[in-house]
């Protein structure tokens, strides 16, 4: 089994635990190694998972404004730790590949290997709930038709993404491609960089 075969089983399995409860507050039971790759492949699913359905909750036409925020507000700390296990990911392959001497003329791809992953991992998701969507008894033909429709386009796309992560990975340990990382430098969270937190801490 290669890293796509191994990550998407994994995906699938960290979506369907998920869906056991169903419920947003639900605690992640994570069945790996701790800090193997395939925990943090898990978790970093699990988190999309559950910012996948707050997204669906935040978006009810009546929900209260005060919840509304609380549930923005846990949506970005979500987004912070999807980046950072993200970036794990990376830090992962880098050590995996730090080996490996580059090719002269190495190309350097616009998406790191991890960032792929990522996609990925949505993907997984997509096609879980277009699934449900394809087969669902109280709508009607046409809504699974186009479903159905649709869950073909997806199912097409993991073909894809799948493909090119291989190729990707494949190309760096042939020296090919080169891996160098960049830290995410999201300044909205830091305290120190946004200027509406770090002005009204000034003020203090």
């Amino acid at each position: 089994m290669n890293l796509t075969e191994k990550a998407w089983e994994i995906f699938n399995q960290s979506v369907n635990d998920y869906h056991i409860n169903d419920d947003v507050n639900s605690q992640e039971n994570n069945p790996f190694q701790a800090n193997s790759l395939e925990w943090i492949l898990y978790s970093k699913n699990w988190i999309d998972t559950v910012q996948w359905h707050l997204e669906d909750i935040i978006r009810e036409e009546d929900i209260d404004p005060t919840e509304a925020l609380k549930i923005k507000r846990r949506i970005d700390k979500l987004n912070q730790k999807r980046t950072d296990m993200v970036e794990q990911i990376d830090f992962w392959f880098y050590k995996t590949f730090e080996n490996i001497v580059p090719d002269q003329d190495a190309r350097i791809n616009s998406e790191t290997p991890a960032w792929s992953i990522d996609r990925f991992s949505i993907l997984s998701l997509k096609i879980y709930h277009m699934s449900i969507e394809a087969s669902r008894k109280d709508a009607s033909e046409e809504h699974r038709l186009q479903c159905s429709r649709k869950l073909q386009v997806l199912l097409e796309q993991k073909k894809d993404l799948e493909t090119a992560i291989d190729q990707l990975l494949s190309d760096i340990e042939n020296g090919k491609v080169k891996m160098k990382l960049y830290k995410q430098m999201k300044m909205y969270n830091d305290e120190s960089l946004n200027p509406i937190l770090y002005q009204k801490m000034q003020r203090k």
